[in-house]
């Protein structure tokens, strides 16, 4: 009998995957999509939290599990949780949040934007994907990039100068909040900290900074 590899449990509002330290994170993924496949009707069209335990897992990594668990079920992963908060009443205000916040202040898209599409949003949006370079990203507010963002980004596209750009890999060709633009090719962005790991962008006196996304700096966010 093959060895059990992921294991999955869950509540009323979030999923726990247990996955086994000690295979490939290929062999892990192929694991993962069986199971899903084989309990779609179980989770069908459900909104759900997401924890990970058992082994340590990238950023890139959990978003490659996202990607395989929505590809083969009906479930739409709406955040993702740390190991320590794992109390179900914890996952339901989570979500419920989060839902609250998607709803109504912005959208989600799934997939990666290759050279020439143009995705275009009346509200903050989440690409859960990559953006290509020669794809563009135009948004009234917000833009965060679950992935490599590679493309162009035009966030705050009404005029809101308090817009911002976040990325888990951020090398745009060009990033535009309101009327302010850097692009890669004159390098007029202004880097705080050491540029790498996930970052932010945002305007100030008119110039586009960007940094490493910590609790500190995501408490200071403005959101209009």
């Amino acid at each position: 009998m093959k060895q059990q590899t992921v294991v999955i449990k869950s509540n009323k509002y979030g999923i726990t995957l247990f996955l086994d330290k000690d295979v490939s994170f290929r062999e892990l993924l192929g694991d993962v999509a069986e199971k899903f496949k084989a309990s779609s009707g179980f989770f069908k069209n459900a909104k759900m939290a997401l924890a990970f335990e058992g082994r340590f897992l990238s950023r890139e990594e959990q978003m490659e599990l996202i990607r395989t668990i929505q590809a083969n079920s009906d479930v739409e992963i709406i955040c993702v949780l740390e190991q320590d908060s794992l109390k179900e009443a914890y996952m339901k205000q989570a979500l419920e949040e989060r839902e609250k916040t998607s709803s109504e202040d912005g959208r989600f898209y799934k997939g990666t934007l290759r050279s020439g599409q143009v995705l275009e949003s009346e509200t903050s949006i989440i690409v859960l994907g990559d953006v290509n370079p020669g794809a563009t990203v135009v948004s009234k507010g917000n833009v965060v990039v679950l992935g490599t963002l590679k493309g162009t980004v035009h966030a705050g596209a009404a005029g809101n100068e308090n817009a911002f750009v976040a990325a888990l890999n951020m090398n745009p060709m060009q990033i535009r909040i309101a009327d302010a633009i850097a692009r890669s090719a004159d390098g007029p962005t202004v880097s705080r900290g050491n540029g790498t790991g996930p970052m932010i962008a945002y305007t100030e006196e008119g110039n586009i900074y960007m940094e490493p996304i910590t609790k500190e700096v995501i408490n200071d966010i403005r959101v209009d």
